[in-house]
C-alpha cells in the first residue's frame, strides 16, 4: 500500500518527457559539433554531465515541501539580486566583446556561468509568495486591493528585470517579463484592469515596430541599443543583408528548409551556422530530421507542458499553483521564442531551447524548475495558508 502511494508521489510523465528531451539534446549537440572532433566530443560529454548535475538538483529540490520553500523564498530572492549585481561588476570581458552582454561570470575549473538563469527560480518563488500572501490577506477583492497587488508585484519584479536588462540581455529580460505576466494573469486581478494594460502593451509593441521601420533615429535618442534595433530590422527584412546582420538567420532558414519532410539523417550538417549548438539548435533538428523531427520535438514540449498544467489543476496549494504557473510560462516562452525565431515568426533574442540547447546554466536552471514541480507531486499532502499567509495547516 505504501509503495503505491510512493508511486503516486512521483510524476513519471514529467521525468520521462525530460529524459526524452535529454536524449534529443545529446544527439543534436553531437550532430552539430561532430566536425569539431575533440571539441565536439567534449561538448557532448559536458551536456551529459550537466544533465547528471541537473538530476541531482531535482532530487534535492523535490525534498523541500511548500512550507520550507515559503520560508526560504525571501532569502533566495535577496541572494539572487546580489548575484545579478555581482554579474554586472565581474562579468567575463571576453564574452562581452563577442556578444555585447554582461551576463556571464567566469569561474575557475567550471568555466562561465550565467547567474540570471538560476535567479529565475527565486524570482518565481518571490512573486508566488507575494500573490499568495496578498490573496489570503484580502479575502474580499476590489480595485483597491488589485492595484496594491500590481504595485507589490511590479516592485519586486522590476528590480531583477532591470538588473538583467543592464546586462544587455534582452532575451532573458523577456523571459522574466513572461513569468511576471503569467503570474499576474492567474492572480485574480480583475479583467477590467488587465485588458487596458494589454491594449497598452500591444500598442507599444506596434509603435516600436513602426518606429524601427520608419524612424529608427528617434529610438536611438530614446536609449534603445543599435544591436537590439538591428535584430528587429533583421526580423522584419531577413534578406536585406545576408552577408552581415541577416547571415545567421538566413542560414537557419536554409538548414531547416534543406531538411525537407524527413531530414538528411543524424550527423549531417551541411549548412554552417554560427553558435548553432546553443540558440540555433532547432536548425539541426530541422536539417537532420526534417519537418517530422521538428513536429515530434514540438509535440514532446506539449506533453511536458500538459503535465505541468495538470499539476496546477490538481494542487490544492495556492503557493504551489503560482510556482507551477511561473515555471510553465518560463518554459513555454523559451520554446515559443526559440522556435519562433528559428522559422522567422519572431525576432532573434538569443534565447536557448529548453533542455536541448548546449549550455550548463540554462539546463541547470530548467532542471531546478523541474525540481519545484516534482516537489509538488512528491509532497502529496495539501497545505493551505492561514489568514496571515505565514502559517500552514493540513487540508483535505
Amino acid at each position: 500500500m505504501n509503495n503505491d502511494k510512493n508511486v503516486q508521489r512521483i510524476d513519471y510523465g514529467i521525468i520521462l518527457t525530460v529524459m526524452l528531451l535529454g536524449l534529443m539534446s545529446v544527439g543534436m549537440i553531437y550532430s552539430t559539433t561532430a566536425l569539431m572532433e575533440d571539441a565536439g566530443i567534449r561538448a557532448t560529454i559536458m551536456q551529459i554531465a550537466w544533465y547528471g548535475l541537473g538530476a541531482i538538483a531535482v532530487a534535492i529540490i523535490m525534498q523541500f515541501d511548500s512550507e520550507q520553500l515559503w520560508k526560504m523564498t525571501t532569502y533566495l530572492y535577496v541572494i539572487g539580486i546580489v548575484l545579478l549585481v555581482l554579474t554586472l561588476l565581474i562579468y567575463d570581458r571576453t564574452l562581452f566583446d563577442k556578444t555585447g552582454a554582461r551576463s556571464w561570470i567566469r569561474l575557475p575549473a567550471l568555466g562561465t556561468i550565467q547567474p540570471s538563469e538560476f535567479v529565475k527560480i527565486p524570482f518565481i518563488l518571490m512573486l508566488s509568495k507575494i500573490v499568495t500572501r496578498h490573496n489570503n490577506y484580502y479575502t474580499y477583492r476590489d480595485y483597491n486591493s488589485d492595484f496594491k497587488l500590481i504595485g507589490k508585484l511590479t516592485l519586486f519584479a522590476l528590480i531583477p528585470i532591470l538588473l538583467v536588462q543592464l546586462q544587455n540581455d534582452l532575451g532573458t529580460t523577456l523571459v522574466y517579463l513572461a513569468v511576471f505576466v503569467g503570474i499576474i494573469l492567474l492572480s485574480g486581478i480583475k479583467w477590467q484592469i488587465l485588458l487596458p494594460a494589454f491594449i497598452l502593451v500591444a500598442g507599444a509593441g506596434i509603435t516600436l515596430i513602426l518606429l524601427v521601420t520608419y524612424n529608427r533615429e528617434l529610438l536611438v535618442k530614446m536609449g534603445f541599443g543599435g544591436y537590439q534595433l538591428a535584430r528587429i530590422e533583421t526580423w522584419l527584412n531577413p534578406y536585406q543583408d545576408t552577408s552581415g546582420s541577416s547571415y545567421q538567420i538566413t542560414r537557419v532558414f536554409m538548414a531547416i528548409g534543406s531538411g525537407g519532410i524527413f531530414g538528411k539523417g543524424l550527423g549531417v550538417t551541411d549548412v554552417h551556422i554560427p553558435v548553432r549548438e546553443s540558440d540555433m539548435i532547432f536548425s539541426t533538428v530541422g536539417e537532420n530530421f526534417g519537418f517530422v523531427g521538428g513536429a515530434i520535438l514540438i509535440l514532446t514540449y506539449f506533453v511536458l507542458i500538459y503535465h505541468m498544467v495538470k499539476i496546477v489543476y490538481d494542487t490544492k496549494n495556492e503557493f504551489y499553483a503560482y510556482i507551477a504557473t511561473g515555471v510553465i510560462m518560463m518554459i513555454a516562452f523559451h520554446v515559443l521564442e526559440n522556435i519562433g525565431m528559428s522559422v522567422g515568426l519572431l525576432p532573434m533574442t538569443g534565447i536557448p531551447l529548453p533542455f536541448i540547447s548546449q549550455g550548463g546554466s540554462s539546463l541547470l536552471g530548467n532542471m531546478m524548475a523541474i525540481g519545484l514541480l516534482m516537489s509538488m507531486r512528491y509532497h502529496h499532502k495539501s497545505y493551505f495558508f492561514s489568514g496571515d499567509g505565514e502559517e500552514f495547516h493540513s487540508g483535505a
